[in-house]
């Protein structure tokens, strides 16, 4: 890709690639009405890697589908680049959980990830350039002519990654896209997430539940209230970009943030069950 010689320091910048502000999300039926988003706002400079952590039930995947377009804020506003969203936008790419449905199994390995460059218009020779750029980017360079049904739950979601970022979007979405595999391979496809993001410059917003897996992996961990959802804290992550699962996780700082974080969620819990908890 183009962006493959860029290095994460030199592309980010002091304005906001990404603004949420004062985003809020009602649903309304016949029978009742659910705040679910009451006051978000943080942004992200360009190059940024900045997880979303919440108790269960916060929201986080509401607010991500808000970020994307996917979803009409009631009030506030979602900025990317200067442009407001209004709804799914050519400059974001998403990356779900549920990566085995986001897959045509018919399908190739690189047809899949084609696809949204042929309807993006890409010519050709660049759609080419990129899909290979992009499964080699995930380690899948010789798996091009397999199908997604040949591959391992690890390899699928590698593959939507490579068509996510094939797609080269301003920014790379990621809800929760690690829930649904191993724990050995989520450990790789986390250190997979960090290579892409500091090879690319991208800017990525990652939506998890697991609070080691924000620490490790971001410059910053949005932590968000029960629902209605408000931010918490924006903590910022001091673990240095170079990380490896061992050293970084066993690393005295690791413990701490991930303390400070998990008494964050633990009383956003205790608060969001209210005083006749009994808690």
């Amino acid at each position: 890709m183009t962006a493959n010689d860029w290095t994460v320091d030199d592309q980010r910048s002091t304005s906001p690639m990404l603004a949420i502000r004062q985003l809020r999300k009602v649903y309304e039926s016949s029978d009742r009405t659910v705040e679910a988003i009451r006051d978000v706002t943080f942004s992200l400079r360009k190059g940024e890697l900045v997880c979303i952590v919440g108790p269960s039930g916060a929201g986080k995947t509401t607010l991500l589908r808000c970020i994307a377009g996917l979803l009409e804020p009631t009030s506030g506003e979602v900025v990317l680049a200067g442009k407001p969203v209004s709804g799914p936008s050519p400059g974001m790419a998403v990356v779900f959980q549920e990566y085995g449905r986001s897959l045509f199994p018919w399908m190739r390995v690189r047809q899949n990830v084609e696809l949204p460059l042929k309807e993006k218009g890409k010519p050709p020779n660049e759609r080419r350039r990129l899909v290979e750029e992009s499964l080699e980017a995930v380690g899948l360079k010789d798996a091009g002519d397999a199908y997604p049904w040949q591959l391992s739950g690890g390899m699928q979601q590698r593959v939507a990654i490579a068509r996510a970022i094939a797609y080269e979007p301003k920014v790379l979405l990621m809800d929760e896209p690690f829930a649904s595999v191993d724990a050995q391979t989520r450990s790789e496809l986390e250190d997979l997430v960090r290579s892409i993001w500091a090879r690319l410059s991208a800017t990525i917003v990652f939506v998890t539940h697991d609070i080691d897996e924000a620490v490790y992996l971001g410059d910053r961990v949005v932590t968000l209230s029960a629902s209605p959802t408000t931010v918490m804290k924006d903590v910022a992550i001091d673990l240095g970009t170079e990380r490896n699962q061992l050293e970084t996780r066993a690393s005295p700082r690791f413990g701490q943030l991930r303390g400070q974080i998990y008494g964050l969620i633990k009383n956003a819990k205790q608060q969001g069950r209210g005083p006749g908890s009994g808690m």
